[in-house]
């Protein structure tokens, strides 16, 4: 079920932290404070969350930093918290044995180890949307619903979280060559939002 059935869904907080950090290392503390406040999340400047957060909150951020900085900003900005997002998680989520597993296995191995890992913690981040993978000679990864690019209509893939916080990981778990490309975005009218993963 999703946000249609009445469910709300919860998307982790670094998905708010991490672009708070990111604005604020980029354009300062007030230019940050007026973006929240404009996305109706004021109540975050004087503690940012610490729990799972509506997923709305989230896409209200997304679509006023695209309405107030444009594309381009909109994808640098958003693009960096999903680095920041996957460093939290290696520093502070994956444990280091685990990783350590992960780096030694062959690329494949690694990558459906990681995806199974990553496939049990999808609420996390695909909020009420729902996740799912395909690894061969390019890994696939969906999200059916995407709760971010809910009621959003644009021209290119809007998805540059999801991208860097899944190219990050791959790129220090899986093979250091990744890179990611979405191929689909709902935000453009396709039916699921599709991320590819190569490496060489």
């Amino acid at each position: 079920m999703g946000a249609a059935d009445g469910v709300v869904g919860r998307i982790g907080p670094n998905a708010i932290i991490r672009v708070a950090e990111t604005l604020h290392e980029t354009f300062g503390s007030d230019v940050t404070a007026g973006l929240l406040t404009q996305a109706g999340l004021g109540h975050y400047l004087e503690q940012l969350p610490d729990k799972m957060v509506n997923e709305a909150e989230v896409l209200r951020l997304h679509q006023v930093l695209r309405e107030q900085l444009g594309q381009p900003t909109f994808a640098d900005i958003t693009w960096k918290a999903g680095l920041k997002t996957a460093d939290y998680l290696l520093a502070n989520r994956i444990p280091k044995a685990a990783q350590l597993v992960f780096k030694a296995l062959p690329a494949a191995a690694s990558a459906r180890l990681l995806l199974k890992t990553i496939g049990g913690h999808s609420w996390t981040f695909a909020g009420s949307g729902q996740f799912s993978y395909e690894v061969g000679q390019t890994v696939l990864l969906t999200i059916h619903n995407n709760p971010l690019c809910r009621d959003v209509h644009t021209e290119v893939p809007v998805c540059y979280f999801y991208s860097a916080t899944f190219v990050r990981l791959f790129q220090v778990l899986v093979h250091p060559k990744t890179q990611v490309k979405e191929t689909a975005c709902e935000a453009k009218g396709d039916d699921v939002c599709r991320f590819e993963l190569r490496w060489r």
